[in-house]
């Protein structure tokens, strides 16, 4: 038991003394009104005056008391009520012990309420029922279920407020359905506020078949009652089910309020429905919520989640008195809509209006930071967090992990990773992808080790950055690595970590293995069948992928642009010109998928490797409004390679009318001019290159060992090898040579 302070009541301020002599029934008469209307402060008030005229306390003076105490937080004065009690001789007081009780558990102190409890000598259902609620409130369930059992063994018997108290608590559909059935039992069904949190619980529990028996069978409902079946449909994303209770409830003559309209705008942004969420959107309008900041926030989220930016931008904009919740909204929304660029206009107007960010804020700028690989802008927004001593929450400190990652910056963003005090799984895998996104796959692993250590078990997302790492610099050793440790740590099956392991062992040439991890899928998505033709195709195993893609269209799934892209592609590597071109009028015909620029370019890609350039070009004047200065340099190469001056003369004016800023579209002339030996056009390309402040970037290669990359640049000498590597290659070099003039020896004597 905490230590009392009986001298806390001397700071508070008496009123004015009344002319008439108040008494003890007369101010206990106020302070329950005053209690009765929330007024804690004045019960407090009274109670001092109460003190200040030597009025005398009785029992049925403290239970408001401490209840005024237990709403405004005030612990040393509700220690200094219960000191009083003690002085005062109301210690057994079932009312008093009971509101003592509430009291402690108010303030988490269980001990001190069981005390309490312990020292009643007789025990009615009001003490029992303060006991369970404090167990309930301190998160132990199973001993408040403990408590209930004891109180009805004992003979007491629950009042309907004993239910909700454990209501509160429950976790468990079998102990809710044990709670129902007490209620049915001691006559509680006509209770409305139990049943609604019956009814409410069960769907917590995701029990919604449960919870519409019960709706159904109320004798009396109320807008509660109708909020939390709906509210239990939107959880589960049933949206037709919600909109048919939405009419019988008006049909019932019960007007929805802005929990309702919340809970059908939020369901319908689940499903991305806009031609619901419009219709939604006038019930709301004529009923006069729109104006309402939760239902108007409601609204803008679930417009941008269905991607019309146009009707948010209006909501928000509409929008005088604009929160933080409704900036966040917009702004996070433009990101999820790959608008990055919009979701940081958006966030300097926020800091230009005087609102202050929230983390989520903070979270989602720094994200599309990231999106666009904007570093000046993150650094600024980081800046902005120190400056203003913002604490930053944990996810926001992994968008800011992720920001300097994305932007190339892997010190910084490591640097922010040691200094976060939690970590969770997010921020472990952000600095992993981090590393592995960026090339350092042996840091990558290094971190991917100490999150073994702590221990944090690796998740999907974890593996799978590892295993595009691996893809991406065809690191077979390591990829089979993570494999292993997948098959260990029982991460399969998963679509995702399935998908990255076809994907990684296909461009690591290992295609075998990569059909094998295909196959052993316990179910495929237009992801995993692009991924596994994709792998056939760049490997001119064209006619595979065709077998390949023609399995899928038996699953019955719709394609995509991006596998029929996949498909056109493996045709073109592969040769297969007639299959190619069939596929591509299927993409129109078939499945009405308009073909986009790069559909239309695969096919001059597949028809210039075939040979047929003049067919090529002939397809992209009939099929490309604008000139594409991409598909214009594949012409031109083709040109080049099959001998076609003509129509390669006409390529390069079409290519120079674009004047390209790319210097390898300059170099590219050139080497088309010198083929067909018109020097003065070399010379001419050249100039104009120059002209244009262009250079063109170095060659380049990688090797990978142990995984790190090391990169070569053509007539650089800034690797820290350097010398070493020259050296080796020049003996390697001479003792090739030696070699070759012993072999031409040995040839010539023969």
């Amino acid at each position: 038991m905490k230590k009392l302070n009986p001298t806390l009541f001397n700071t508070l301020k008496p009123p004015q003394q009344p002319s008439i002599e108040p008494t003890t029934k007369s101010f206990n008469a106020t302070i329950n009104r005053l209690s009765s209307q929330g007024l804690n402060n004045q019960v407090l008030t009274t109670f001092t005056s109460m003190l200040t005229t030597d009025t005398p306390t009785d029992p049925y003076t403290f239970p408001r008391l401490l209840k005024a105490c237990t709403s405004l937080n005030l612990l040393s004065l509700g220690l200094s009520l219960h000191n009083r009690v003690i002085v005062n001789g109301f210690s057994t007081d079932p009312y008093i012990t009971s509101s003592l009780i509430n009291f402690y558990a108010k303030f988490g102190d269980v001990n001190s309420a069981c005390k309490m409890f312990d020292t009643m000598a007789e025990r009615n259902v009001v003490p029992w029922t303060a006991i369970i609620g404090c167990y309930t409130r301190a998160g132990d369930g199973g001993m408040a279920f403990r408590m209930f059992n004891k109180m009805r063994y004992q003979g007491v018997e629950p009042s309907s407020v004993t239910l909700l108290s454990l209501l509160s608590g429950v976790l468990e559909l079998t102990h809710l359905q044990c709670l129902h059935g007490c209620a049915v039992s001691y006559g509680f069904q006509g209770d409305l506020n139990l049943v609604n949190s019956i009814l409410n619980v069960y769907t917590k529990c995701e029990s919604i078949d449960n919870a519409r028996k019960l709706f159904e069978l109320m004798e009396e409902r109320d807008i509660i009652s109708w909020n939390s079946l709906i509210s239990g449909y939107a959880h589960a994303g049933n949206v037709g089910e919600i909109l048919r209770l939405f009419q019988r409830m008006k049909k019932e003559v019960t007007e929805p309020d802005k929990q309702t309209f919340g809970s059908l705008v939020s369901a319908i942004a689940t499903q991305s429905n806009l031609g619901w969420g419009k219709l939604v959107h006038g019930q709301i309008v004529l009923s006069g919520f729109d104006l309402d900041a939760h239902v108007e926030t409601s609204l803008l989220v679930m417009y941008l989640k269905c991607g019309n930016i146009d009707y948010a931008c209006r909501i928000f904009e509409q929008n005088l008195d604009k929160d933080v919740v409704s900036w966040t909204a917009m702004i996070s929304g433009l990101l999820q809509n790959d608008c990055a660029d919009k979701a940081l206009i958006v966030f300097s107007q926020m800091l230009n209006s005087r609102v202050e960010p929230s983390t989520a804020t903070i979270a989602s700028a720094l994200a599309a930071c990231a999106q666009l690989g904007s570093f000046d802008l993150g650094t600024s927004i980081h800046g902005y967090v120190l400056r203003h001593g913002m604490t930053l929450d944990i996810p926001a400190q992994n968008s800011l992990v992720t920001m300097y990652a994305k932007c190339g910056h892997l010190l910084q963003s490591c640097t922010v990773f040691d200094r976060m005090g939690n970590k969770d799984m997010v921020s472990w895998n952000a600095v992993i992808a981090g590393y592995a996104l960026n090339g350092n796959l042996s840091k990558a692993l290094s971190l991917f080790n100490d999150m073994r250590t702590i221990p944090q078990r690796p998740d999907s997302i974890t593996v799978v950055s590892l295993l595009q790492a691996c893809a991406s610099i065809g690191a077979l050793f390591q990829g089979k690595w993570v494999h292993n440790f997948v098959i260990r740590n029982c991460l399969r099956p998963c679509i995702l970590v399935d998908t990255a392991l076809v994907d990684m062992y296909s461009k690591c040439g290992e295609l075998d293995t990569a059909h094998k991890c295909f196959d052993a899928m316990s179910q495929h998505d237009l992801v995993s069948w692009t991924t596994i033709i994709a792998g056939y195709g760049c490997h001119g195993k064209g006619d595979i992928a065709l077998r390949m893609y023609s399995q899928f269209l038996q699953t019955g799934v719709e394609p995509n642009h991006v596998i029929l892209l996949a498909v056109l592609s493996a045709c073109s590597h592969s040769g297969l010109v007639r299959e190619g071109l069939s596929i591509f009028q299927s993409i129109r015909e078939a499945f009405g998928i308009e073909p986009k620029l790069e559909h239309r370019a695969c096919v001059v890609d597949l028809l210039c490797r075939a040979g047929r350039v003049k067919e090529a070009y002939s397809f992209y004047k009939g099929n490309f409004s604008e000139p594409t200065i991409d598909v214009l340099g594949i012409l031109l190469d083709a040109c080049r390679t099959r001998k076609n001056l003509e129509l390669g003369d006409v390529v390069v004016k079409e290519i120079l009318k674009l004047r390209p800023v790319d210097a390898g579209y300059y170099v590219q002339l050139a080497h088309s001019y010198a083929s067909m030996n018109k020097w003065d056009g070399v010379g001419e390309a050249w100039t104009q290159m120059r002209s244009l402040g262009l250079k063109k970037l170095p060659g380049w290669s990688y090797i990978e060992q142990h995984g790190m990359i090391t990169t070569f640049f053509t007539d650089h000498n800034s690797n820290p090898l350097n010398e070493e590597i020259v050296s080796m290659l020049t003996s390697l070099s001479i003792g090739m040579r030696k070699m070759s003039f012993k072999t031409c020896q040995v040839h010539d004597v023969s």
